[in-house]
């Protein structure tokens, strides 16, 4: 948690959502067992408070479910409890997560007078045969409106994607990548799919009728998808759910789940881009790949399986790795000798 921006997450799982989508069991997945109430934000920021850096922006967010789809009544007084802590400085802005549906005018005008800032839609998929598989109750249309209406209005807006759903594949899972960088949103979160205990998921790959998105399928094709969001200027906030003692103890049955996601995908984006630069290099060379500053684990990779895939891909006689306070991101310099 960095001294410039500081979250303050509270749940409120499956509060307000009108579907059960297949992949979703969000008391497993947040690790929370009650939905939020208003006493639940209070004392959520004013334990926060006392221990948040000074000097940095401070947000609550509420997550899971889908904030703009609970009963006005119930939305009113959590938004109240947030707006209250606001007013006594205790943090700078609200943002919340909420289903592409559940946006019209009339909601953004209530949010709007609780100073709301950031909205996330969970989009998922911009391919509606994967939306209805997945149960989504909405359409890749409804993503389009709905983000319209929020940069119009001047809220920040971050979209969730997933991959790996039901009826998807890494193709899909591009386009619909492609589709929500034209929506030019502020941020974005990728969540491979895990296949969690008690939800419909679960059954379909237990009778054999969903095929499992590996770690190994997440990471190929979340590496193919970044640095198309990252060349767009989108930053990429968050990849695979966040681990919880829930999910590491057994809630995560099987799917994308591992609590180094990030990095392994960081690391596959260096292999890839170090295979480009290498390609017709001849056998027997003398290679050094210079990364950036604190990059050297990632284009190492685990195990430092990264160097022994390009050393017997191409055949190299010796394959070094130098780190420069130039380079930044995945960029990297290769120098090659020949044999």
């Amino acid at each position: 948690m960095s001294a410039r921006e500081s979250i303050i997450p509270v749940f409120v799982p499956h509060l307000g959502c009108p579907h059960t989508c297949v992949f979703c069991n969000q008391r497993r997945i947040s690790g929370q067992q009650k939905p939020a109430a208003a006493d639940t934000v209070t004392n959520a920021i004013e334990t926060a408070a006392a221990f948040l850096p000074t000097g940095g922006k401070r947000q609550l967010a509420f997550y899971g479910g889908s904030f703009t789809a609970i009963n006005a009544v119930e939305q009113e007084a959590l938004l109240t409890a947030a707006q209250s802590c606001r007013e006594r400085g205790l943090i700078d802005a609200i943002r919340l997560s909420t289903r592409p549906d559940a946006i019209d005018d009339a909601v953004l005008d209530r949010l709007e007078r609780y100073h709301v800032e950031t909205v996330e839609l969970g989009a998922q998929s911009m391919d509606d045969g994967v939306l209805r598989l997945s149960e989504r109750g909405h359409t890749a249309a409804d993503v389009e409106r709905a983000s319209g209406l929020l940069r119009k209005r001047g809220f920040r807006l971050i979209l969730q994607m997933m991959t790996g759903l039901p009826g998807s594949n890494p193709e899909k899972d591009i386009a619909t990548a492609e589709r929500l960088i034209a929506l030019k949103p502020d941020g974005v979160r990728i969540y491979p799919t895990v296949i969690v205990r008690a939800t419909d998921l679960y059954d379909q790959w237990q009778a054999g009728t969903y095929r499992e998105h590996t770690v190994a399928d997440a990471v190929a094709v979340c590496a193919e998808i970044v640095p198309r969001f990252e060349a767009a200027g989108i930053p990429v906030i968050r990849l695979g759910l966040n681990p919880t003692e829930e999910l590491s103890g057994g809630a995560a049955a099987g799917g994308a789940y591992h609590p180094a996601l990030g990095e392994l995908v960081r690391s596959r984006i260096f292999l890839n881009r170090a295979r480009q630069q290498l390609t017709g290099v001849e056998p027997g060379s003398r290679v050094t790949l210079t990364v950036g500053r604190g990059k050297r684990s990632q284009m190492t990779g685990q195990h430092r399986q990264n160097l022994a895939a390009l050393r017997e891909e191409f055949d190299l006689r010796e394959l070094k790795i130098e780190e420069n306070d130039a380079l930044t991101g995945e960029n990297l310099r290769v120098l090659v000798e020949k044999p």
